[in-house]
């Protein structure tokens, strides 16, 4: 491949940015799927696992600010992508078939743009009421052994008591799951890592990859919901 179609500006570069954004993005949903698991032991588990992610102090910026602009990267290069193949088609008068071989679309592939859109206000919308919500300003903190921490778990538990976050967090998880079906294929696809005799084994590894990755982030707003008690300090709508 040389330089010159290899620029970003390519479509060839354009699909190599997206599948290597798209490949540590995938790191990052195992990485904040096995954290957030840690509601499952208990309140002094997820409060353990924020405190332990808070002290990194300004590094915790700087991850934050890296994995930002990857997402941003992601969301244009699919965008781009996407457009691209929008005025190849009605250049080439096509409708949906694929050029040359069987086609591989389905309707996960034919969904990413709209589901990517939804993640993308989903993230906001988490950000906000997690990352930037209630602190130990506004009283939540609680005791892990001998110092006090961000109280988390309040925070989660306080938003997933109402049924409507509930069921708005769940049906998002389950487009995440639709999303990662195609995505995660294709994004090992983009950046060259799929031969021929790969592939049959790719799809199958991404149906598994999304219907766990899936069942993992569905369960937890659904235990939170229907097994965990109602906080003493009540139900919040929203977290300004």
């Amino acid at each position: 491949m040389s330089l010159t179609r290899f620029r970003l500006s390519s479509s060839v570069g354009k699909k190599f940015l997206n599948g290597l954004t798209g490949v540590l993005l995938l790191a990052f949903i195992v990485a904040h799927l096995a954290g957030n698991l840690t509601i499952f032991a208990g309140q002094d588990a997820l409060n353990g696992y924020a405190a332990l992610t808070h002290s990194l102090g300004p590094m915790l910026i700087v991850i934050e600010l890296l994995l930002g602009a990857v997402f941003l990267a992601h969301a244009a290069s699919a965008i781009s992508v996407w457009r691209d193949g929008q005025r190849a088609r009605r250049r080439k008068n096509l409708r949906t078939a694929s050029k040359g071989g069987s086609s591989r679309q389905t309707v996960a592939s034919k969904s990413m743009i709209a589901t990517g859109v939804v993640l993308l206000g989903f993230l906001v919308i988490h950000l906000w009421q997690f990352r930037f919500g209630p602190n130990e300003h506004q009283g939540y903190v609680a005791r892990l052994g001998d110092r006090e921490v961000w109280d988390l778990w309040r925070v989660v538990v306080e938003v997933l008591k109402n049924p409507l976050w509930t069921l708005f967090y769940t049906a998002v998880m389950v487009l995440l799951g639709l999303h990662l079906r195609h995505g995660f294929w294709s994004a090992f696809q983009s950046i060259g890592l799929l031969g021929p005799g790969l592939r049959p084994l790719a799809y199958s590894a991404a149906l598994v990859f999304a219907v766990a990755v899936a069942a993992g982030f569905v369960a937890l707003p659904l235990y939170i919901y229907f097994l965990v008690p109602t906080p003493a300090t009540g139900v919040a709508l929203v977290h300004p």
